[in-house]
């Protein structure tokens, strides 16, 4: 195996206290692998705007970790969605995931709001204006719920790289394959694939992810849906999660991958698990700075 990966981590803003706690054992149980950042994600239709808003100046200020905060066009006006970009400006945030967002509950199709950004691009190029930030964005290595066909998803991608997107972080998905055959595509249509950075989820509960991929359009081959089946009668679905993590992680290593970004869950153990068994050293552990 290769040199150990640079490696990031996406968290959840708490919604209670029991969460707030399981948030910051989070943050302190990762933080000592050095990330190149962590991301603090925002609910559906926007709901944790200010949850999010205020884990990422908590974790920007209190842990020195690089936050990139997430951003979405969901039920905002311009004027709303740039007045939180200037306030996470003044805390010193840099880095920001710039997203189109999911529709409120129940809602169905997107609809912007008629004040706000039409996309994920309109919102790109207002953040890049602003020359202020580093823009990550999503990327979808299988088809998008609202794909509309072979290419579209990469040619959106490339959309957003035009409107000044530093990276792109993709949805989850089983096989390296699956990452490459989208690494030559985005190759192919003029886009970097260095900047592309897979993102990888470790399995703990199988019946959750399962539910989570088929909304969200991730491809379980069936091969994955055999393992899991049998590894939960035998009580050894989360030994199974991180072991597939683990080679999924290998392979694309092998493959020249050599950036990671870890959906969490706000469960650190498996994914600090793997990042130990990928060759990344846990460095000093990192106290509150303030």
């Amino acid at each position: 195996m290769s040199a150990a990966p640079r490696v990031s981590f996406e968290f959840f803003p708490p919604q209670s206290i029991e969460a707030s706690f399981r948030l910051w054992d989070t943050v302190q149980a990762l933080a000592p692998l050095k990330p190149q950042f962590v991301s603090v994600t925002y609910g559906a239709g926007g709901t944790t705007r200010k949850l999010t808003h205020d884990a990422v100046e908590t974790i920007h200020k209190h842990y020195g970790l690089n936050v990139a905060a997430h951003l979405t066009c969901v039920e905002a006006t311009r004027a709303e969605t740039m007045e939180i970009v200037d306030s996470y400006a003044q805390a010193g945030v840099t880095e920001i995931v710039a997203l189109r967002g999911d529709p409120p509950k129940g809602q169905g199709a997107f609809t912007a709001h008629p004040d706000g950004f039409a996309n994920s691009c309109e919102l790109i190029e207002a953040l890049a204006a602003r020359a202020a930030f580093t823009i990550r964005v999503g990327a979808y290595p299988d088809p998008h719920p609202e794909s509309q066909g072979v290419g579209h998803d990469v040619q959106w991608l490339k959309r957003k790289f035009e409107a000044g997107a530093d990276s792109a972080i993709t949805q989850f998905f089983f096989e390296a394959e699956t990452f490459f055959r989208f690494r030559d595509e985005c190759d192919a249509a003029g886009i970097d694939g260095a900047k592309i950075i897979p993102g990888i989820l470790p399995i703990e509960k199988w019946a959750g992810v399962r539910r989570f991929a088929e909304r969200c359009g991730a491809h379980v081959p069936a091969w994955v849906d055999e393992a899991f089946d049998k590894a939960v009668r035998d009580g050894r679905e989360e030994l199974l999660g991180k072991a597939m993590a683990t080679e999924l992680c290998s392979k694309l290593m092998e493959g020249g991958v050599q950036d990671f970004h870890f959906y969490t869950l706000n469960k650190p153990h498996l994914t600090r698990d793997i990042c130990h068994a990928l060759g990344v050293q846990t460095q000093a552990h990192l106290e509150k700075v303030a």
